[in-house]
């Protein structure tokens, strides 16, 4: 009788085990993990007009390749499984030169043009369909735990080179310049350039397409023409005052 019973509570353990890792491979293989795949293989075609097919996008975009190895890791790592996202995390490194923490939470349609240099952090957040170009940084500041990288809204472009540090807010559709260092928060539908980042409203720009990047303001050279055109302000202003002095001496 005993063993009757042992029997039964093997197999009710077997039946246990195995429909966990039947649960898991369909969850592995459901739309949750594979719908942002489709998404980021989508997106380049959207985006890159040097995408000619589909065998060259699967075999030769070193920035879809880190997003499916970062999915994997970051499905295993949201599991709880120790080292090997890690392990994934550093393969893909090696062959992208791109490095994402296994706990960056990365939405779907997200495209990192290039990538070389790309470096995003384990408390990252990355809204749909962002544009990365390549060098791009969404670091940490300082040892502090917690949630410690930037989050990223939806539609951004982070311009090459640009680095994002510190537990920021960076709202929707958001276009970071090319090396601009980002600090501070910034609001949806703004522009940010320069070290530091500086905002500036772009509301009538803003039905530009995401790969109009290069169509960012130059701060400097507006400053820079405000102060000649006031110095010629100043320059005639003392010419006609030198004309009356000379008038009435």
């Amino acid at each position: 009788m005993q063993q009757s019973l042992d029997s039964i509570s093997d197999c009710q353990t077997t039946k246990t085990q195995n429909y966990a890792h039947t649960s898991m491979l369909k969850n592995l293989l459901s739309g949750v993990f594979f719908e942002p795949l489709l998404s980021d293989f989508r997106i380049i075609f959207e985006r890159d007009p040097a995408a000619r097919n589909w065998l060259e996008v699967v075999f030769c975009y070193p920035g879809l390749h880190a997003l499916c190895l970062h999915r994997l890791a970051h499905w295993l790592h949201c599991r709880g499984v120790s080292f090997i996202p890690r392990l994934i995390s550093h393969l893909g490194r090696f062959l992208t030169g791109i490095e994402i923490h296994p706990g960056a939470d990365i939405g779907q349609g997200v495209f990192i043009d290039h990538g070389m240099g790309v470096v995003i952090g384990e408390t990252a957040i990355v809204g749909d369909y962002t544009l990365i170009y390549q060098g791009v940084t969404l670091g940490g500041t300082g040892k502090e735990t917690g949630k410690r990288h930037p989050t990223i809204g939806k539609n951004a472009v982070i311009g090459a080179g640009a680095k994002v540090l510190g537990n920021l807010q960076i709202g929707d559709r958001v276009r970071i310049g090319a090396g601009s260092v980002v600090l501070r928060n910034v609001p949806s539908d703004r522009t940010v350039v320069g070290v530091p980042g500086r905002i500036i409203s772009r509301n009538e720009s803003a039905s530009l397409s995401p790969l109009e990047h290069g169509k960012l303001p130059d701060v400097e050279a507006t400053v820079i023409r405000s102060l000649l055109s006031r110095i010629e302000q100043l320059e005639k202003q003392l010419q006609t005052l030198r004309q009356e002095l000379g008038v009435r001496s």
